[in-house]
């Protein structure tokens, strides 16, 4: 059955959260972004198989759990929806999900140096970060997480956390909204680039567990302020 249509201001934002994560240096030709349908709970949003950094509303595409298109669409998918689908189907928490390859991450998913914050702005990172090991769950793979299977064995991996690092491959972050997800996989990045820079200066005091949770929620407060920055930096393009 015909799925009902998203609000419109609901696809502008999935749009600029696209644009802006390109903006920003976390995604570049791949990555994607991806949120919860406002009225139905099983279904998701998410641009059709496009540069995040050329997304349109005509390029939103609605997806069920199992990662099939709902709404009319003859443009290709993401090969990793599933990624989306299978976080959704396991969190009802989860409004929002990043998938990206942003460079300073992929270090800490290739060794076993935790990705930890080290300043308040990552204050979301002090619940630590999830691992995902796609031999564990397919063998030797493309590394791409293409089916409802994989999907499943990476949104296990990740658990209750916000951030889950994937080895040989990227990260991936989930948030309660569209505005949460796009600002924590921002900070993965700026906060994995410090803490490499650091790393060579000497041992670095990492936030402690309260500090961190006392940080998340304090920014947490604050992000349509730079949402509306990130927004406007953007300037003028056709959204359609």
């Amino acid at each position: 059955m015909p799925v009902t249509a998203p609000d419109s201001s609901l696809v502008d934002k999935l749009v600029f959260a696209n644009r802006i994560l390109y903006d920003q240096g976390v995604v570049d030709g791949l990555g994607h972004a991806s949120v919860r349908h406002d009225t139905v709970p099983d279904v998701f949003l998410l641009s059709c198989n496009r540069a995040p950094g050329l997304c349109r509303r005509q390029d939103i595409v609605c997806y069920d759990l199992d990662g099939q298109a709902v709404t009319e669409t003859a443009q290709r998918s993401y090969l990793e929806r599933f990624i989306h689908a299978e976080i959704y189907r396991a969190r009802p928490d989860v409004v929002a999900v990043v998938h990206s390859h942003s460079p300073s991450v992929i270090p800490f998913a290739i060794t076993q140096k935790d990705l930890r914050p080290v300043f308040h702005m990552s204050g979301f990172l002090g619940e630590g970060s999830a691992r995902f090991e796609i031999r564990d769950a397919g063998g030797n793979t493309d590394m791409l997480v293409s089916s409802s299977y994989l999907g499943q064995a990476l949104a296990r991996s990740l658990g209750g956390k916000s951030c889950v690092l994937m080895r040989g491959h990227g990260s991936t972050v989930v948030g309660t909204s569209l505005e949460q997800a796009v600002y924590r996989a921002i900070y993965a990045e700026i906060n994995a680039k410090l803490q490499l820079a650091a790393h060579g200066l000497g041992p670095i005091t990492f936030l402690n567990e309260e500090e961190a949770q006392l940080a998340a929620a304090a920014n947490d407060t604050q992000i349509p302020r730079s949402w509306n920055l990130w927004v406007q930096r953007l300037g003028s393009f056709d959204m359609d």
